[in-house]
């Protein structure tokens, strides 16, 4: 006889009030009975039949970016659902504390790269602080199976339903579906606090959600968003065109010199010289980068593997030279970002003392000598996404200026503005139902511009406060809007190149404590992962203050306000004339 949701409910509480272990809870029957009812979600019908339940104990995590060591027990759930008339299946996972540890919270985990989830990988960072963590594979048929797999139905015809899913809609259900799971599971009564926490790709599925659902989550804890999506894709193919255009593909060894000679320079302009670039807006106004022409460089040869596991390996040769004038251009056109052939900006570039990631090149064996390496996001994007082929490659670039770039970047935007974008500005909603968002950037951050992130939160300010001034408006957006920019670090992580700098390893813990116990962060908390300072505990500086450090035995620096240093961050995207938030 089927159960009604009336009676699943009972039995979970039932249950729960008798629970003493996590055996006791962690069964199929039992999750099956906590599942939300299928008239909880207009449109979505949950299948009992496909719950997985299993009882974890002394799991353990260590040496993560996103949250601190730890051992824990959960309750490992599974099932799936569909939306009605679509015959389709999105499958959901869910970590669950067990019934001693649970501390009234949910968060929500997304992807990276074009990847919605980060399978495992995230949802300890959940657990580790009391709440149910979850992820969904946004019915793309499995966890391990990435969005652009699904993105077209042929060549030609593109399946909305995944982009829709892939854009917003599979975080948001996922979210809704597993705060009721977790009200049943434990019987909650009282207030249920939800989060989330991403980086990059999983950044963007955060603000799709801020900026579409206003009372979803209580907080946000959102790392360099790949927001701005047909810009940020583009990007990736900015550098190759750059070597194009200039007829020069440096050695990967030259470029890497250029790195280390401006992070040499522009180290000690923060106050303080311990190998991390504090201030790339200094190295931006001080450090002239044609004083590294003619200065030598040195590779070995090296083999490696560059591509997935089973990839053939790639073998480079010794490099042996000089920074040439041909080698900096190709560095200083980067960091100077995108404008069309008629000078016009177009998008902004990575800071100088970020790697040129984008801008490697290949050795060809038969002619001996440097190639083009065309970036496999870009291409992918313009193939799949623009072209609407299913293909992820680009066999060259003939014929692509500056303008085609422009041109693409255009085209993106236009087709996918209320999908993938995602950089609506106005959050007035997400404010009113008193929400918080932790958003940091890496400033040495190689695949997403930094300054795409303080363009984004100076878009709100300017939206939600346009009657203040710079520094009122800035004050009222960090009321309950903040944004930090890591010293040293790269994309979603520490910096080989600058290991001593902090990352905010804790920045749920911080978020956490803001929601629920009106603790206001300053400053935001980071901690040396790597170098010879591991584990010291350094404050993160808050936009728009940057930090400056007045002896080399600070640990903490003081946070200033220096307005040609905010400056430099400050672009204007003549090349369109729609606002470019």
């Amino acid at each position: 006889m089927r159960l009604t949701s009336w009676t699943f409910t009972a039995v979970a509480s039932a249950v729960i009030a008798l629970a003493a272990t996590l055996d006791d809870v962690c069964t199929v029957s039992y999750v099956q009975a906590a599942l939300p009812s299928n008239d909880f979600y207009n449109g979505i019908t949950i299948d009992p039949s496909s719950v997985s339940a299993n009882p974890v104990y002394n799991a353990s995590v260590s040496g993560q970016n996103f949250f601190p060591d730890a051992t824990f027990d959960y309750c490992n759930v599974s099932f799936a659902y569909t939306h009605n008339g679509r015959d389709d299946q999105v499958l959901v996972w869910y970590w669950l504390p067990a019934p001693e540890n649970f501390q009234n919270r949910f968060l929500a985990t997304g992807g990276g790269g074009l990847a919605i989830t980060s399978g495992s990988g995230s949802l300890p960072g959940g657990v580790i602080y009391g709440a149910v963590a979850g992820t969904t594979d946004g019915g793309f048929g499995s966890f391990s199976t990435n969005s652009d797999a699904v993105f077209l139905l042929a060549n030609g015809t593109v399946n909305w339903e995944s982009v829709f899913m892939f854009g917003y809609q599979g975080i948001h259900e996922m979210s809704a579906l597993g705060k009721e799971l977790t009200l049943n599971f434990y019987n909650v009564t009282s207030k249920l606090y939800a989060y989330y926490q991403g980086c990059s790709e999983g950044g963007r599925e955060g603000w799709s959600q801020v900026q579409r659902f206003a009372d979803e989550w209580d907080g946000a804890a959102v790392g360099a968003p790949a927001f701005r999506f047909s810009f940020q894709q583009v990007q990736h193919l900015y550098s190759d065109v750059v070597e194009q255009t200039l007829g020069y593909y440096p050695p990967p060894c030259e470029l890497e010199l250029i790195v280390n000679e401006t992070i040499a320079f522009c180290d000690p302009l923060d106050g303080k010289t311990d190998g991390v670039v504090a201030r790339t807006d200094l190295c931006k106004l001080k450090f002239d980068i044609k004083s590294v022409i003619g200065k030598p460089y040195y590779c070995a040869a090296s083999t490696s593997s560059a591509g997935p596991p089973g990839s053939a390996a790639v073998s480079l040769p010794e490099q042996n030279g000089t920074v040439t004038a041909k080698g900096v251009e190709v560095a200083s056109t980067i960091i100077d970002g995108l404008h069309d052939l008629q000078g016009r900006r177009v998008y902004i570039s990575y800071q100088p003392a970020a790697t040129f990631g984008d801008a490697q090149t290949a050795w060809n064996n038969e002619t001996q000598s440097w190639e083009l390496d065309v970036s496999g996001i870009g291409a992918e994007w313009v193939t799949r996404y623009l072209d609407l082929q299913n293909t992820s490659s680009l066999a060259n670039l003939d014929n692509v200026t500056y303008d085609t770039l422009k041109e693409w970047t255009y085209q993106g935007w236009q087709t996918y503005e209320d999908t993938l974008e995602t950089t609506w500005p106005d959050l007035t909603p997400f404010n009113e139902a008193g929400g918080k968002v932790l958003h940091f950037h890496g400033e040495s951050d190689n695949s997403i511009p930094t300054a795409s992130s303080v363009r984004y939160w100076d878009s709100v300010r300017k939206i939600m406060y346009p009657q203040k001034s710079f520094t009122d408006s800035a004050a009222a957006l960090n009321e309950w809007y903040k944004l930090f920019l890591i010293p040293g670090a790269a994309h979603c992580g520490p910096n080989s190149l600058q290991p001593n700098g902090p990352f905010p390893q804790t920045t749920l813990q911080v978020l956490i404590d803001w929601v629920e116990k009106g603790m206001e962060p300053v400053t935001l908390n980071g901690t040396v992962l790597q170098g010879e300072n591991v584990g010291q505990s350094q404050q993160i500086c808050g936009w728009p203050l940057r930090p400056l450090w007045k002896s080399e035995d600070q640990v903490n620096p003081d946070c200033v306000y220096d307005q040609s240093s905010i400056d430099t961050w400050i672009y204007d995207f003549d090349a369109f004339k729609m606002p470019v938030y």
